[in-house]
């Protein structure tokens, strides 16, 4: 979870920065880091290197963790829309809306403590993304 924690506030930062792309790539780096962390931690039966790619990453968390009931529909709707969205600020010529990369960050903290609440508890989270420096 360290490696989502520090990009969960990353996409803080950059957002307040103004840094829309560079927000929405972090908030879904995040949530992609998140959804690993919580795959291994739930004794899902992945690779120890599900998160080599994307795609494996994102099936495998609906597989087994939305479709067997350990995690709600709409956090495997988050991860989708994140994945969407950082396909935009990562390969599109335009940038991503100010309004959706805000959302994004917000549902990146959301995410991220979601998985640590529920497959993590023993880490803190009194910090945002349990980032503790």
């Amino acid at each position: 979870m360290a490696k989502a924690d520090t990009a969960c506030s990353s996409a803080r930062t950059l957002l307040n920065l103004g840094d829309v792309d560079g927000a929405s790539n972090r908030a879904y780096y995040a949530m992609f880091d998140a959804a690993r962390a919580a795959l291994l931690a739930s004794g899902a039966p992945v690779e120890p290197d599900i998160g080599r790619t994307h795609s494996g990453l994102i099936g495998a968390f609906g597989n087994f963790m939305v479709k067997n009931g350990l995690v709600t529909k709409d956090m495997g709707r988050l991860l989708n829309r994140a994945h969407e969205i950082r396909q935009i600020a990562d390969y599109k010529g335009d940038s991503v809306e100010l309004s959706d990369a805000k959302e994004m960050v917000e549902q990146a903290e959301t995410f991220v403590a979601a998985m640590r609440a529920e497959f993590i508890p023993e880490e803190s989270d009194d910090n945002d993304c349990g980032l503790t420096l």
